[in-house]
C-alpha cells in the first residue's frame, strides 16, 4: 500500500512540481537575479584540460536532451510506418551510450577540477559543485540503463517510458500506472532527472535559456586595426 502511494507521489505527482518550481523560479530569478543569470566560467583560473571537458560534456548533454525530448514525448504512431520500436531502441542505445560517455568523461573531468584545483574550487558555490555532481551521477544510471535495455531489445520498455512522459505532458491518464512494472534503475534515472528539473532555476543551468541565437541572424560587424 505504501510502495503504490509512493509510486503515485513520484511518478504522478512530482513532475508537476518539479516543472512548475522549473518555469516559475526560472522566471522569478529572471526578474528579480539577473546579476545571477550567468554561467560563472572559471575558464580563465584554469585552462588544463578545460577545452576537452567542456565540450564533451556540452555536446554530450545535447545529443541526450534532444534524444530524450523527441525519443520520449514523439508519439509511437508517429514513426511507426518507417520505424519500429525495437530500431529506434537500439538507436537510442548506441546513440545515448555514446553521449552517456561523453557526458561522464567530460563531466567527471570538470567536477574533479572543480574540487581540486584550490583556485576554481574558491569561485564555485555548493549548488556548482552539487548540480555538477548529480549530472554526472545521472550520466553514470543512464550508461547502467543501457545495459538493462540489451535485454529489451522489442522496444516495449522505451514505449512504457515513452507513454509515462507524454502521459505527463499531455495530462493524458494516470501516469504512474506506467512506472508499475519498471525496472528499479530506470525508476531512479527518471527521478534524478526530475530532481534536476527541480534543482534548475537555483543553479547556473539557468544560463541555458540564454542560447544566443541572435548570432544566427545579425548582421556582420567589421572590425578594422588601428593604423
Amino acid at each position: 500500500m505504501f510502495g503504490e502511494y509512493l509510486q503515485h507521489l513520484i511518478y504522478g505527482y512530482y513532475p508537476y512540481l518539479a516543472g512548475t518550481v522549473f518555469l516559475v523560479g526560472s522566471l522569478l530569478r529572471f526578474d528579480h537575479g539577473q546579476y545571477t543569470w550567468k554561467t560563472g566560467s572559471s575558464q580563465m583560473l584554469s585552462t588544463k584540460h578545460m577545452r576537452l571537458a567542456s565540450n564533451l560534456f556540452h555536446i554530450g548533454i545535447l545529443v541526450i536532451f534532444f534524444g530524450h525530448l523527441f525519443g520520449m514525448l514523439t508519439p509511437h504512431w508517429v514513426y511507426a510506418p518507417f520505424l519500429t520500436a525495437g530500431t529506434k531502441q537500439i538507436l537510442a542505445i548506441v546513440i545515448g551510450g555514446i553521449a552517456g560517455v561523453m557526458v561522464l568523461i567530460g563531466g567527471g573531468m570538470l567536477l574533479y577540477r572543480r574540487l581540486y584545483n584550490p583556485r576554481v574550487k574558491a569561485s564555485s558555490s555548493f549548488m556548482d559543485t552539487l548540480i555538477l555532481g548529480i549530472l554526472v551521477v545521472q550520466a553514470a544510471l543512464g550508461i547502467i540503463t543501457v545495459f538493462f535495455s540489451l535485454g529489451h531489445l522489442d522496444g516495449e520498455m522505451m514505449l512504457t517510458l515513452a507513454g509515462w512522459a507524454q502521459s505527463i505532458v499531455f495530462f493524458s491518464g494516470n501516469a504512474a500506472d506506467y512506472m508499475a512494472n519498471v525496472s528499479w534503475i530506470y525508476k531512479l534515472h527518471v527521478f534524478l532527472g526530475l530532481t534536476i528539473i527541480l534543482l534548475f532555476p537555483f543553479t547556473r543551468l539557468v544560463h541555458v535559456w540564454s542560447i544566443p541565437l541572435g548570432y544566427l541572424g545579425r548582421r556582420y560587424q567589421i572590425v578594422r586595426r588601428r593604423g
